[in-house]
C-alpha cells in the first residue's frame, strides 16, 4: 500500500476521533481506512491506536508518530499547491515600488508590453526614492538601484548603471573644468533633495582611493530629469546614472567632468519578499524585466 495514504488514513483517524468519521472525511469506506492503518502498524511493528467500542485514541508512540506524519502530509499538500500555483496563469493586482527616475524613464515605456502579454494582471506602480517596507506597506516587489540594504529580501539582478559627473560644454566655457576631485569645491554642483546623504558624492580617485565629497549645491531638486535639464542648460555639475545621461552625452549635450576618474557602477535589482515560492504574477514580471533589460548595461541605454 502507498505509504503516504497510510499516513493520511492514520492522521485522519486521530483528527476525527474514529474510523467512521475518518472514512467520511477521506471519501472511502471504513474498512479501507482500517486496512490502511493496520498495514501501517504492521510495517512499523508498533501499535499506534488504542481501539475500544466507544473511542479511538493514539498510543504514546502513535502520538509521536502523528506529529511527524502530520508535518509530512502538510508539506506534501504545500508541494501540490506550489505546482498548481506555478502552473496557473499569472493574474491579480501587482503592486510595485520603483525609484522615480528609473520608473519614469525606463519602466513606464515598457509597461504596456507587459500588460498586453498578461491581460489578467493589473499594475499599481508607485514612484518614490525611499526604501519602502515591502510586506508591511503591501508591495509585491520593488526595483532598487545600488547596494541592497535589506538582506532578508530575495533579489534578482536586472542590469547595471554607471554613475558619473557630467556638465555641459557651455558650463566649462563659463566656469572652467575641474582637473581633480578637490577642485569640485570651487564649482557649481547640482544635488538631489530627496535622498539620504544626497549632498555627499562617493567617488573613486585615479589611484583607487575612495573619496567622499561633501559640498553645498547651487541647485537642489528632487528629480533626476530636472537635474539633467539643468546640467544641459549649463547651470552646474550633476552626478547622475547613465540611464539618464546616456542620450545627452551621445548628442554632445553633456560631457564627462573628470574623465580620469573610474566610473561608479551600481546594480539594478528586482527585490521581493522571501517565501517558499514566488507568486506567478511576480515571477512573470521579473522574467519580463530581465528580458527587457537584457541588452541594457552601464553605458547601453
Amino acid at each position: 500500500m502507498d505509504r503516504l495514504t497510510e499516513m493520511e488514513a492514520f492522521a485522519t483517524v486521530v483528527d476525527q476521533g474514529g474510523f467512521t468519521d475518518a472514512a467520511k472525511k477521506m471519501g472511502i469506506s471504513k474498512s479501507a481506512v482500517s486496512k490502511h492503518v493496520s498495514s501501517l502498524e504492521a510495517r512499523l511493528g508498533a501499535r499506534l491506536l488504542n481501539r475500544t467500542t466507544r473511542r479511538v485514541s493514539p498510543t504514546e508512540i502513535g502520538l509521536a508518530y502523528y506529529d511527524r506524519a502530520r508535518r509530512v502530509l502538510n508539506d506534501a499538500g504545500e508541494a501540490d499547491a506550489l505546482v498548481s500555483s506555478m502552473q496557473s496563469a499569472p493574474s491579480g493586482l501587482l503592486r510595485i515600488s520603483v525609484a522615480t527616475d528609473f520608473g519614469v524613464n525606463l519602466m513606464s515605456p515598457i509597461l504596456g508590453d507587459f500588460l498586453n502579454e498578461y491581460p489578467d494582471i493589473t499594475v499599481n506602480m508607485v514612484l518614490n526614492n525611499r526604501f519602502v517596507e515591502l510586506i508591511s506597506e503591501g508591495f509585491d516587489m520593488a526595483v532598487r538601484i545600488g547596494e541592497l540594504e535589506d538582506n532578508t529580501l530575495r533579489a534578482r539582478k536586472l542590469t547595471e548603471t554607471n554613475y558619473r559627473m557630467i556638465a555641459s560644454p557651455d558650463y566649462f566655457k563659463r566656469y572652467g573644468r575641474p582637473e581633480k576631485i578637490d577642485d569640485l569645491n570651487e564649482h557649481k554642483l547640482l544635488h538631489y533633495s530627496n535622498q539620504a546623504n544626497a549632498a555627499v558624492w562617493k567617488l573613486t580617485a585615479p589611484s583607487g582611493e575612495k573619496r567622499q565629497v561633501r559640498t553645498a549645491g547651487w541647485l537642489t531638486v528632487n528629480d533626476g530629469q530636472s537635474l539633467l535639464n539643468a546640467c544641459i542648460s549649463g547651470l552646474g555639475i550633476a552626478y547622475l546614472p547613465s540611464f539618464l545621461y546616456a542620450d545627452a552625452m551621445e548628442q554632445g549635450l553633456v560631457m564627462d567632468v573628470i574623465p580620469d576618474l573610474p566610473l561608479e557602477a551600481k546594480g539594478i535589482y528586482s527585490v521581493y519578499p522571501p517565501g517558499r515560492f514566488t507568486q506567478p504574477k511576480v515571477r512573470a514580471f521579473i522574467d519580463f524585466l530581465v528580458h527587457a533589460f537584457d541588452d541594457k548595461g552601464p553605458d547601453r541605454w
